[in-house]
């Protein structure tokens, strides 16, 4: 059968997909004839870079990939690790940046249906959603619509979905004036022995479609998401999707529903570029072909073209290939929770992706090609240069005191409630701990004792100074985090955010963080097992800070002595652990440089990794023990920043008599890494505390008895003392003003 083809192809169409001339060339040299409009949209979207990494393949392969615990790692809709007794936790961490600058609450909205989509593709039951936001100058005249928007998007789809947002970060920062960052991680509870994949199996099988309706919405959106933005941005509103969480969620019922019958062989998300993508990975992947009849694919809209219904990104629907026999209990099932169940196709055994419309064929391509055979970049790159080391004597004095309440009360470390309390935390009844510490903590449900603690971090500023310990410390910090719950960490999902990678500088900012992370995640035993590349973040030529996100789960296996950060009582020790002799030293790209006295100079805090490991080995130790009564990991603003938010979350003081004779910015203010903040019940008398400091001393740990709480004020050093009151009415303050100021 011809091609049927009806728009003529031309340099300027091609442009336009996002295609350069020489990958147009090599579409040519594939196909053997010049491609039809739909098969242009095809190739579009399946070798943009949204889709097809080829800009960062060359080095996600040197990321650790696998681990005793690793069932499933990237290649998948989502990771999947063991967690014992039968159960694995499924997760993944997406962006959904450029549709949420054109239109936050739907931009928003549907980055978490898509990452909720992943994980119960796997057949997996949601539990947990995180987000982190990013976004520009708090007097940018766009940041407060931009905050409203997504944070009202993020709450309103996984409200009414029902999962529990358990954690997550909110920053600002002016070099996301013109693009900002949604990253949206979802995470799910499976049985490892009932794990399901994209991998189409079987010849002349049914190709399933279920869900929702196809519509014109999001046509493009992942070619969108692979360009820059210029001042035409408000052009590209058509291209974002629309969401429904309420149909989201019976397409997750109906789906575990039809997976538990075993109907299901293959199944796969309809995310970006839709039809088209999901098509031809569940083909691809089990050397198959795949024929299509559009036709039969349920629409919501009038006279759809053949290109509009392979690149529409409707939101909630899924691809599947299906045992025959079981055909007439999956359509049951479909209807019973109200959605479209339709055969739009088969497998084949020719190797080709067919789309057939009213009785044209407007697609025959290699399917292999389109996925194996997509340009890949060795991009050239440049090793960023490096921040001239501060000078010895060079450290800006402050008023302690009056420091550590403007960091409180600033943008940057501020509360974060004005966001956490628009979305449900609690859902579902297995939260044991809300927002605001160091990660979010969820019950396996069916344990009496088991948890999973979720954490998301990245310190972009220092990712800019030095991406390769910028890299490392993102992963250091999410694995610290966790650690300071109890959690043992398992394994890690990035989302590596990034301008235009066509610039040998930005290239050289991915390549170093890709490598710190690889790093890190090799010295912790901390694998990366999914993720996403999000590029091109830039508008007019100015990039965003590089932001690479890592998403971080750990198994606390006895949650009744999990930790939380805010003091268990007064008149108990708090010890330093992991400190350098100094308490805190490290002053370059601190958060008192930058908020304080507005500098944004020196190199960022060294991460000694194998450091790292020993003392939050320990740190879980000392946890599970039973003997902590909180803990704290050190972080933006170093030990007074730390110490202020554990008086805060729990209303008691503490007293730290500081270091005689030494410079006080650095002990109170510095981000020296590796850091844990730790309240104990043990007499400093007994043989329990004799035991610690001698475990300490054999693993080389410094970890000093800084203090004691107590009372109702933090008392550092030879500052005056600030009432926990005073704290918290200016960390509480900043965001309900900045968001109650009128447009």
């Amino acid at each position: 059968m011809t091609i049927s083809n009806s728009v003529p192809i031309t340099p300027e169409l091609i442009a336009a997909h996002g295609l350069k001339p020489d990958e147009y060339q090599r579409i040519l040299d594939l196909v053997g004839r010049e491609p039809s409009f739909t098969e242009l949209g095809i190739f579009s979207a399946m070798w943009n870079e949204h889709c097809s990494y080829k800009s960062s393949k060359k080095w996600l392969r040197t990321l650790p990939t696998t681990g005793p615990q690793v069932i499933q790692g990237p290649g998948e809709n989502a990771g999947v690790v063991d967690i014992g007794d039968g159960d694995c936790v499924v997760f993944k961490m997406e962006s959904h940046n450029h549709p949420s600058f054109i239109e936050p609450y739907q931009g928003a909205a549907t980055g978490v249906g898509g990452i909720l989509r992943d994980v119960f593709t796997m057949g997996a039951r949601p539990i947990a959603a995180m987000n982190a936001l990013r976004f520009g100058a708090p007097d940018h005249p766009k940041t407060r619509h931009l905050v409203a928007g997504v944070v009202s998007g993020v709450g309103g789809y996984g409200n009414s979905f029902g999962v529990p947002t358990v954690g997550g970060e909110v920053n600002f920062d002016a070099r996301y004036n013109g693009n900002i960052l949604v990253n949206a991680f979802a995470a799910g509870l499976a049985k490892s022995n009932a794990i399901f994949l994209s991998e189409a199996k079987g010849v002349g099988l049914p190709v399933v479609y279920l869900g929702a309706k196809t519509g014109r919405d999001g046509v493009g959106g992942a070619t969108m998401a692979s360009a820059e933005f210029d001042d035409k941005i408000d052009e590209k509103r058509p291209t974002v999707q629309v969401g429904d969480p309420f149909t989201e969620k019976c397409l997750l019922e109906a789906c575990l529903e039809l997976m538990a019958s075993g109907a299901v062989i293959a199944i796969q998300d309809m995310g970006a570029a839709g039809l088209t993508c999901s098509a031809v990975e569940m083909g691809a992947k089990g050397d198959l072909g795949i024929e299509l009849d559009l036709d039969k694919v349920p629409v919501r809209e009038e006279r759809m073209s053949a290109y509009e219904m392979m690149l529409s990104e409707s939101q909630e629907r899924m691809l599947m290939v299906l045992r025959p026999e079981k055909e007439k209990e999956a359509e049951a099932i479909f209807h019973k929770w109200g959605l479209d169940f339709a055969i739009v196709g088969k497998t084949t055994d020719d190797l080709r992706f067919r789309v057939l419309h009213q009785g044209d064929q407007v697609a025959d391509l290699p399917i292999k090609d389109l996925g194996d055979k997509a340009p890949e970049y060795d991009r050239p790159w440049i090793e960023p240069k490096k921040p001239a080391p501060l000078a010895a004597n060079d450290v800006p004095q402050a008023d302690v005191a009056d420091a550590l309440l403007k960091l409180l009360g600033g943008p940057d470390l501020s509360s974060r409630r004005w966001v956490w309390e628009q979305y449900d935390t609690l859902i579902q009844g297995n939260s044991l701990q809300l927002p605001g510490g160091d990660a979010g903590v969820v019950r396996v449900e069916g344990h009496a004792t088991k948890a999973l603690a979720f954490s998301s971090d990245v310190t972009p500023r220092y990712c800019e100074a030095d991406p390769y310990e910028g890299g490392k410390q993102a992963v250091a910090e999410c694995w610290r985090n966790l650690t300071a719950t109890g959690a043992l960490p398992l394994a890690a999902t990035d989302n590596l955010n990034f301008g235009n990678p066509e610039r040998p500088e930005i290239m050289g900012q991915l390549v170093g963080a890709v490598k710190g992370i690889g790093d890190a995640c090799r010295a912790l035993g901390f694998p990366i097992v999914s993720g996403n590349v999000s590029l091109y973040n830039e508008t007019n030529g100015q990039g965003i800070l590089p932001t690479p996100t890592i998403g971080g789960v750990g198994l606390i296996s006895d949650w009744s002595k999990m930790a939380r950060i805010g003091f268990a009582a007064e008149g108990q020790m708090i010890l330093l652990v992991g400190a350098p002799a100094t308490w805190g030293s490290h002053l370059g790209q601190s958060a008192y440089f930058r908020d304080i006295h507005g500098r944004t100079d020196g190199p960022p805090p060294p991460v000694d990794l194998a450091h790292e490991k020993r003392v939050g080995d320990h740190v879980r130790a000392l946890i599970a023990s039973g003997v902590v009564t909180a803990a704290h990991d050190l972080s933006d603003g170093g030990l007074a920043v730390a110490l202020a938010e554990m008086a805060m979350a729990s209303g008691i003081g503490a007293t730290i008599p500081g270091l005689a004779g030494t410079d006080p910015i650095p002990v109170w203010f510095g981000e020296d890494q590796g850091r844990y903040l730790l309240t104990l019940s043990l007499d400093p008398q007994s043989k329990e505390w004799d035991a610690i400091r001698e475990d300490q001393s054999k693993l080389g740990i410094f970890a000093p008895w800084i203090g004691s709480t107590g009372g109702d004020a933090l008392k550092l050093g030879d500052a005056r003392a600030i009432p926990v009151g005073d704290l918290t009415a200016a960390h509480e303050g900043w965001f309900p003003r900045f968001m109650d100021q009128a447009s």
